[in-house]
Protein backbone atom coordinates (compact mmCIF):
# COMPACT_ATOMS: atom_id res chain seq x y z
CA UNK A 1 0.00 0.00 0.00
CA UNK A 2 1.37 3.81 -1.09
CA UNK A 3 2.55 5.51 2.20
CA UNK A 4 2.16 9.60 1.98
CA UNK A 5 6.34 10.13 2.21
CA UNK A 6 5.60 13.06 4.58
CA UNK A 7 3.63 11.31 6.79
CA UNK A 8 5.66 12.84 9.69
CA UNK A 9 7.85 15.66 8.91
CA UNK A 10 10.90 16.32 10.42
CA UNK A 11 10.37 19.78 11.58
CA UNK A 12 6.66 21.91 11.68
CA UNK A 13 6.92 25.39 13.16
CA UNK A 14 3.73 26.43 11.77
CA UNK A 15 1.96 24.44 14.05
CA UNK A 16 3.71 26.21 17.25
CA UNK A 17 2.96 29.90 15.87
CA UNK A 18 -0.85 29.14 15.06
CA UNK A 19 -1.36 27.98 18.75
CA UNK A 20 0.62 31.33 20.03
CA UNK A 21 -0.85 33.18 16.95
CA UNK A 22 -3.10 36.30 19.45
CA UNK A 23 -0.23 35.97 22.17
CA UNK A 24 2.23 37.17 18.92
CA UNK A 25 -0.34 39.25 17.32
CA UNK A 26 -0.43 41.15 20.44
CA UNK A 27 3.03 41.19 21.15
CA UNK A 28 4.11 42.80 17.52
CA UNK A 29 1.27 45.53 17.79
CA UNK A 30 2.60 46.48 20.70
CA UNK A 31 5.81 47.14 19.02
CA UNK A 32 4.93 49.08 16.08
CA UNK A 33 2.55 51.15 18.42
CA UNK A 34 5.22 52.64 19.91
CA UNK A 35 7.57 52.67 17.16
CA UNK A 36 10.59 51.74 18.57
CA UNK A 37 12.10 49.06 16.99
CA UNK A 38 16.02 48.76 17.93
CA UNK A 39 17.02 48.24 21.16
CA UNK A 40 14.07 49.18 23.77
CA UNK A 41 11.14 48.36 26.28
CA UNK A 42 10.88 44.81 24.85
CA UNK A 43 14.94 43.79 24.92
CA UNK A 44 15.20 44.98 27.97
CA UNK A 45 12.81 43.05 29.28
CA UNK A 46 13.65 39.95 27.69
CA UNK A 47 16.95 40.60 28.77
CA UNK A 48 16.07 40.82 32.67
CA UNK A 49 13.64 37.44 32.40
CA UNK A 50 16.29 35.31 30.35
CA UNK A 51 18.68 36.40 32.66
CA UNK A 52 16.42 34.81 35.45
CA UNK A 53 15.47 31.89 33.44
CA UNK A 54 19.43 30.71 32.74
CA UNK A 55 20.05 32.00 36.71
CA UNK A 56 22.73 34.59 35.39
CA UNK A 57 23.04 38.32 36.51
CA UNK A 58 22.85 40.03 32.93
CA UNK A 59 21.91 38.94 29.76
CA UNK A 60 22.91 41.26 26.59
CA UNK A 61 20.65 40.41 22.94
CA UNK A 62 22.34 40.30 20.35
CA UNK A 63 21.95 39.79 16.48
CA UNK A 64 22.36 36.02 16.05
CA UNK A 65 24.31 33.16 17.69
CA UNK A 66 27.00 33.34 16.00
CA UNK A 67 27.29 37.16 16.75
CA UNK A 68 26.51 36.08 20.70
CA UNK A 69 29.79 33.86 20.60
CA UNK A 70 32.14 35.78 18.65
CA UNK A 71 30.97 38.53 21.29
CA UNK A 72 31.80 36.36 23.73
CA UNK A 73 35.23 35.45 23.19
CA UNK A 74 36.19 39.57 22.21
CA UNK A 75 34.73 40.65 25.43
CA UNK A 76 37.03 38.06 26.79
CA UNK A 77 39.76 39.52 25.64
CA UNK A 78 40.37 36.99 22.41
CA UNK A 79 42.02 38.57 19.52
CA UNK A 80 44.02 37.59 16.72
CA UNK A 81 47.00 35.71 17.81
CA UNK A 82 45.23 33.75 20.21
CA UNK A 83 43.66 30.45 20.26
CA UNK A 84 40.29 29.08 21.50
CA UNK A 85 39.84 24.75 22.01
CA UNK A 86 36.69 24.17 20.72
CA UNK A 87 35.47 21.07 18.81
CA UNK A 88 34.66 20.14 14.70
CA UNK A 89 31.12 18.20 15.38
CA UNK A 90 29.10 21.06 15.74
CA UNK A 91 27.45 23.48 13.41
CA UNK A 92 29.57 25.78 11.72
CA UNK A 93 28.72 28.99 13.41
CA UNK A 94 30.93 27.43 16.23
CA UNK A 95 34.28 27.64 14.33
CA UNK A 96 33.24 30.58 11.94
CA UNK A 97 32.74 32.98 15.48
CA UNK A 98 35.99 31.98 16.57
CA UNK A 99 37.59 32.92 13.60
CA UNK A 100 36.04 36.30 13.16
CA UNK A 101 37.42 37.24 16.32
CA UNK A 102 40.54 36.49 14.51
CA UNK A 103 41.75 33.85 16.57
CA UNK A 104 42.88 30.09 15.74
CA UNK A 105 40.21 27.26 16.56
CA UNK A 106 42.01 24.74 17.80
CA UNK A 107 39.90 21.37 17.38
CA UNK A 108 39.56 18.73 20.14
CA UNK A 109 37.99 15.35 19.46
CA UNK A 110 34.15 14.29 20.88
CA UNK A 111 33.59 12.30 23.51
CA UNK A 112 32.60 8.86 22.00
CA UNK A 113 29.34 8.45 24.67
CA UNK A 114 28.14 12.02 24.29
CA UNK A 115 29.34 13.27 21.02
CA UNK A 116 30.37 16.26 22.73
CA UNK A 117 33.99 17.80 23.76
CA UNK A 118 36.20 15.36 25.58
CA UNK A 119 37.35 17.52 28.33
CA UNK A 120 40.63 14.21 28.64
CA UNK A 121 41.85 16.06 25.43
CA UNK A 122 41.27 19.34 26.27
CA UNK A 123 45.23 19.70 28.52
CA UNK A 124 46.93 18.57 25.84
CA UNK A 125 46.08 21.21 23.03
CA UNK A 126 46.66 24.03 25.30
CA UNK A 127 49.20 26.48 24.22
CA UNK A 128 51.07 29.60 25.58
CA UNK A 129 48.87 31.37 23.12
CA UNK A 130 45.00 29.55 24.43
CA UNK A 131 42.91 31.99 25.87
CA UNK A 132 39.58 30.22 26.17
CA UNK A 133 37.89 26.94 25.88
CA UNK A 134 34.61 26.95 24.24
CA UNK A 135 32.00 23.71 25.04
CA UNK A 136 29.33 23.00 22.73
CA UNK A 137 26.32 21.53 24.60
CA UNK A 138 25.16 19.47 21.18
CA UNK A 139 21.98 18.37 20.43
CA UNK A 140 20.53 19.55 23.69
CA UNK A 141 23.43 17.52 25.96
CA UNK A 142 25.31 19.31 28.26
CA UNK A 143 28.66 18.94 27.75
CA UNK A 144 30.88 17.07 31.28
CA UNK A 145 31.29 20.61 32.54
CA UNK A 146 33.18 19.68 35.67
CA UNK A 147 36.57 19.06 34.21
CA UNK A 148 36.56 21.88 32.03
CA UNK A 149 35.52 24.59 34.66
CA UNK A 150 38.39 22.98 37.27
CA UNK A 151 41.06 22.88 34.28
CA UNK A 152 40.31 26.29 33.82
CA UNK A 153 40.71 27.76 36.65
CA UNK A 154 44.39 26.08 36.94
CA UNK A 155 45.26 27.65 33.73
CA UNK A 156 43.60 30.79 34.18
CA UNK A 157 40.95 30.40 30.78
CA UNK A 158 38.02 31.30 29.96
CA UNK A 159 35.41 29.08 29.61
CA UNK A 160 32.37 30.35 26.59
CA UNK A 161 29.44 28.09 27.22
CA UNK A 162 27.66 27.43 23.29
CA UNK A 163 24.36 26.67 24.22
CA UNK A 164 22.54 27.28 20.97
CA UNK A 165 20.85 23.85 21.51
CA UNK A 166 20.57 23.79 24.74
CA UNK A 167 18.30 26.58 25.93
CA UNK A 168 16.67 25.03 29.37
CA UNK A 169 19.53 22.09 29.88
CA UNK A 170 20.86 21.52 33.37
CA UNK A 171 24.48 20.49 34.75
CA UNK A 172 24.71 20.13 37.91
CA UNK A 173 21.42 21.73 38.78
CA UNK A 174 22.30 25.20 37.24
CA UNK A 175 20.95 25.71 33.88
CA UNK A 176 23.68 25.80 31.05
CA UNK A 177 24.71 29.51 29.94
CA UNK A 178 25.37 30.21 34.04
CA UNK A 179 28.47 27.52 34.79
CA UNK A 180 31.01 28.99 32.22
CA UNK A 181 32.03 33.03 32.67
CA UNK A 182 30.04 33.16 30.00
CA UNK A 183 27.25 31.74 27.91
CA UNK A 184 25.66 31.91 24.23
CA UNK A 185 22.23 31.69 23.08
CA UNK A 186 20.76 31.81 19.44
CA UNK A 187 17.13 32.02 18.87
CA UNK A 188 16.97 31.05 15.41
CA UNK A 189 13.99 29.66 15.02
CA UNK A 190 14.70 26.30 14.69
CA UNK A 191 15.96 26.16 18.50
CA UNK A 192 14.30 25.26 21.61
CA UNK A 193 13.43 28.91 22.35
CA UNK A 194 13.10 30.38 18.42
CA UNK A 195 12.17 33.95 17.40
CA UNK A 196 10.42 35.27 14.07
CA UNK A 197 13.90 35.28 12.34
CA UNK A 198 17.62 35.59 13.93
CA UNK A 199 18.60 36.83 17.45
CA UNK A 200 21.37 35.90 19.88
CA UNK A 201 21.91 35.93 23.94
CA UNK A 202 25.09 36.57 25.89
CA UNK A 203 24.60 35.85 29.84
CA UNK A 204 27.39 36.34 32.08
CA UNK A 205 27.76 37.14 36.15
CA UNK A 206 30.74 38.86 35.16
CA UNK A 207 29.39 42.88 35.19
CA UNK A 208 32.34 44.31 33.30
CA UNK A 209 31.79 41.59 30.83
CA UNK A 210 28.18 42.23 30.41
CA UNK A 211 29.49 46.11 29.76
CA UNK A 212 31.65 45.24 27.27
CA UNK A 213 29.22 43.52 25.09
CA UNK A 214 26.83 45.86 25.42
CA UNK A 215 29.62 48.10 24.20
CA UNK A 216 30.59 45.78 21.74
CA UNK A 217 27.32 44.81 19.53
CA UNK A 218 26.47 48.86 19.10
CA UNK A 219 29.58 49.91 17.49
CA UNK A 220 31.93 49.83 20.90
CA UNK A 221 29.72 53.25 21.93
CA UNK A 222 30.07 54.48 25.54
CA UNK A 223 29.29 57.74 26.67
CA UNK A 224 27.51 59.62 24.00
CA UNK A 225 27.62 57.45 21.42
CA UNK A 226 31.59 57.50 20.61
CA UNK A 227 33.17 54.52 20.62
CA UNK A 228 36.28 54.03 22.67
CA UNK A 229 36.79 49.79 21.12
CA UNK A 230 36.00 48.90 17.50
CA UNK A 231 32.58 47.00 17.56
CA UNK A 232 29.78 45.87 15.28
CA UNK A 233 26.18 46.26 14.89
CA UNK A 234 24.84 43.11 16.60
CA UNK A 235 20.85 44.18 18.05
CA UNK A 236 18.57 42.20 19.11
CA UNK A 237 15.90 43.87 17.18
CA UNK A 238 11.69 44.76 19.53
CA UNK A 239 9.83 42.63 17.05
CA UNK A 240 12.03 39.58 17.94
CA UNK A 241 12.51 40.62 22.10
CA UNK A 242 8.54 40.50 21.86
CA UNK A 243 7.90 37.17 20.06
CA UNK A 244 10.80 35.63 22.56
CA UNK A 245 8.47 36.89 25.52
CA UNK A 246 5.41 35.36 24.45
CA UNK A 247 7.04 32.36 23.91
CA UNK A 248 9.54 32.04 27.02
CA UNK A 249 7.01 31.26 29.60
CA UNK A 250 6.06 28.34 27.32
CA UNK A 251 10.05 26.73 27.32
CA UNK A 252 9.82 24.61 30.20
CA UNK A 253 6.32 22.71 28.85
CA UNK A 254 8.23 22.55 25.40
CA UNK A 255 11.42 20.90 27.06
CA UNK A 256 9.52 18.33 28.73
CA UNK A 257 7.68 17.42 25.85
CA UNK A 258 11.24 17.11 24.29
CA UNK A 259 12.29 14.70 26.75
CA UNK A 260 9.55 12.79 26.84
CA UNK A 261 9.76 12.14 23.20
CA UNK A 262 13.91 11.74 23.37
CA UNK A 263 12.87 9.22 25.69
CA UNK A 264 10.70 7.06 23.63
CA UNK A 265 13.16 7.32 20.85
CA UNK A 266 16.17 6.20 23.48
CA UNK A 267 13.97 3.34 24.53
CA UNK A 268 13.24 2.04 21.12
CA UNK A 269 17.06 2.87 19.45
CA UNK A 270 18.85 0.86 21.65
CA UNK A 271 15.97 -2.34 21.87
CA UNK A 272 17.03 -2.63 17.90
CA UNK A 273 21.04 -1.84 19.04
CA UNK A 274 21.23 1.32 17.73
CA UNK A 275 23.11 3.84 19.58
CA UNK A 276 22.08 6.75 21.28
CA UNK A 277 24.37 10.11 22.60
CA UNK A 278 24.67 10.26 26.36
CA UNK A 279 24.40 12.94 28.71
CA UNK A 280 26.72 13.16 32.02
CA UNK A 281 24.58 11.94 35.15
CA UNK A 282 24.90 14.99 36.54
CA UNK A 283 22.64 16.41 33.40
CA UNK A 284 19.26 17.30 32.16
CA UNK A 285 19.42 17.05 28.75
CA UNK A 286 16.31 19.11 26.24
CA UNK A 287 16.46 16.83 23.45
CA UNK A 288 16.63 19.97 20.48
CA UNK A 289 17.27 17.21 18.21
CA UNK A 290 16.22 13.34 18.81
CA UNK A 291 19.90 11.79 17.14
CA UNK A 292 20.82 8.18 17.04
CA UNK A 293 24.09 6.77 15.40
CA UNK A 294 24.25 3.83 13.02
CA UNK A 295 26.79 2.09 10.79
CA UNK A 296 24.24 1.85 8.35
CA UNK A 297 23.01 5.15 8.81
CA UNK A 298 22.08 5.77 4.95
CA UNK A 299 20.28 2.37 5.31
CA UNK A 300 18.18 3.26 7.98
CA UNK A 301 17.34 6.97 6.53
CA UNK A 302 16.12 4.87 3.29
CA UNK A 303 14.11 2.86 5.40
CA UNK A 304 12.19 5.65 7.55
CA UNK A 305 11.21 7.39 4.54
CA UNK A 306 9.84 3.85 2.99
CA UNK A 307 7.46 4.67 6.21
CA UNK A 308 7.11 7.86 5.69
CA UNK A 309 9.31 9.28 8.14
CA UNK A 310 11.53 12.60 7.11
CA UNK A 311 14.85 12.79 8.76
CA UNK A 312 18.06 14.85 8.84
CA UNK A 313 22.01 14.65 9.50
CA UNK A 314 23.56 16.82 12.10
CA UNK A 315 26.27 16.97 10.86
CA UNK A 316 27.05 15.10 7.47
CA UNK A 317 30.53 16.97 7.65
CA UNK A 318 32.74 17.61 10.55
CA UNK A 319 33.97 21.74 10.08
CA UNK A 320 37.52 20.84 9.24
CA UNK A 321 36.53 18.63 6.26
CA UNK A 322 34.77 21.76 4.92
CA UNK A 323 36.42 23.35 2.05
CA UNK A 324 36.93 26.92 4.53
CA UNK A 325 38.40 25.11 7.56
CA UNK A 326 40.74 22.51 5.98
CA UNK A 327 43.64 24.69 7.26
CA UNK A 328 42.12 23.73 10.75
CA UNK A 329 43.38 20.67 10.32
CA UNK A 330 46.08 19.90 13.17
CA UNK A 331 49.13 17.45 12.08
CA UNK A 332 49.29 15.07 15.14
CA UNK A 333 45.69 15.73 16.32
CA UNK A 334 43.35 13.26 14.49
CA UNK A 335 39.39 13.34 15.23
CA UNK A 336 38.70 9.94 14.82
CA UNK A 337 35.48 10.11 16.98
CA UNK A 338 34.34 13.34 15.34
CA UNK A 339 34.92 11.58 11.94
CA UNK A 340 33.11 8.57 12.62
CA UNK A 341 29.79 10.64 13.79
CA UNK A 342 29.36 12.29 10.66
CA UNK A 343 29.11 9.54 9.07
CA UNK A 344 26.75 7.34 11.94
CA UNK A 345 24.66 9.97 12.96
CA UNK A 346 20.56 10.53 12.10
CA UNK A 347 17.79 12.85 13.26
CA UNK A 348 14.98 11.78 13.95
CA UNK A 349 11.88 14.06 13.81
CA UNK A 350 11.45 15.38 17.30
CA UNK A 351 9.86 18.79 18.26
CA UNK A 352 6.91 19.43 21.06
CA UNK A 353 4.41 19.80 18.80
CA UNK A 354 4.49 16.23 17.29
CA UNK A 355 1.83 14.20 17.71
CA UNK A 356 1.58 11.00 19.79
CA UNK A 357 0.18 9.41 16.54
CA UNK A 358 3.14 10.92 14.59
CA UNK A 359 6.31 9.70 18.02
CA UNK A 360 4.41 6.27 17.73
CA UNK A 361 4.77 5.93 14.19
CA UNK A 362 8.41 6.68 14.43
CA UNK A 363 8.82 4.51 17.41
CA UNK A 364 7.25 1.40 15.39
CA UNK A 365 9.16 2.14 11.86
CA UNK A 366 12.79 2.28 14.14
CA UNK A 367 11.38 -0.84 15.75
CA UNK A 368 10.81 -2.37 12.11
CA UNK A 369 14.94 -1.74 12.05
CA UNK A 370 16.53 -4.71 11.11
CA UNK A 371 19.61 -4.07 12.13
CA UNK A 372 20.42 -7.13 14.58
Amino acid sequence: MAVDRRAVAFLDLSRQHRALRPALDDALGRVVSRARFVLGAEVEAFEDEFARYVGSRFAIGVGSGTDAVQLALRACGTGPGDEVVTVSHTAVATVAAVELTGAHPVLVDIDPASCTLDPALIEQALTPRTRAVLPVHLYGVPVEMGPILGLARRRGLHVVEDCAQAHGATYGGRRVGSLGEVGCFSFYPTKNLGALGDGGMVTTNDADLAARVKALRQYGWGERRTSAIGGLNSRLDEIQAAALRVKLPHLEHWNARRRTLGTMYREVARQVGLDVPAAPAASEPVFHLGVVRCERRDELAAHLARAGIETRIHYPEPVHRQDAYRHLVRRGAPLPVTEHAAKTVLSLPLYPELTDEEARTVVAAVAAWPER
